[in-house]
C-alpha cells in the first residue's frame, strides 16, 4: 500500500507552497502546524544537511469537521492527526512535489466503519486539492 498522496507540480518552491495552503483551505483544510525542515536541519545539523534535504516543509492540515468525526468514532485516531502535507524541492529540481498522508493509513489501523467514511471524505478532499495544484500549471 503507498501511503502519500502525491503530485508534482512545475512550480517555484515558494508558489507552491502558497498554492497549496489555498487548495487546501478551498476543501475545508486549515493548517495548524508548519514545519520548516530544511531551516531545523540548517540550525541543528548545519548546512549540508539542510542543503541535502532541499527546500522541505511539512504542513499539518486539520479539517475540523472531519476531525470531530474520527476522534467521536475513535478518540485514539488523534494520535494520527493532522494530515500532514510536504512540499519538498531539491536544489537541483525544476519541479516541486507536493504530498499527502492518504487517509487510508488510519482505516488499516481502525476497524470503525465511521473512521472509515472519514477517511474516504478526507481523501476525496486532499485528492481534490492536489490534483487542482496540476491543473493551475498546465
Amino acid at each position: 500500500m503507498t501511503y502519500t498522496i502525491t503530485t508534482t507540480v512545475a512550480l517555484p518552491w515558494t508558489e507552491a507552497v502558497d498554492r497549496t495552503r489555498d487548495a487546501l483551505s478551498a476543501q475545508g483544510f486549515g493548517i495548524l502546524t508548519e514545519i520548516n525542515v530544511r531551516a531545523t536541519f540548517e540550525a541543528k545539523l548545519g548546512a549540508e544537511a539542510a542543503d541535502a534535504v532541499g527546500d522541505y516543509v511539512i504542513l499539518g492540515a486539520c479539517n475540523p469537521a472531519l476531525a470531530s468525526r474520527a476522534i467521536a468514532a475513535e478518540p485514539e485516531i488523534g494520535a494520527l492527526l493532522p494530515c500532514n502535507v510536504v512540499v519538498r524541492r531539491n536544489k537541483d529540481a525544476d519541479a516541486t512535489t507536493v504530498e499527502a498522508i492518504d487517509p487510508q493509513t488510519m482505516v488499516q489501523l481502525s476497524d470503525s466503519p465511521s473512521v472509515k467514511e472519514v477517511a474516504d471524505d478526507a481523501g476525496r478532499r486532499l485528492r481534490t486539492a492536489l490534483a487542482g495544484l496540476s491543473e493551475t500549471t498546465a
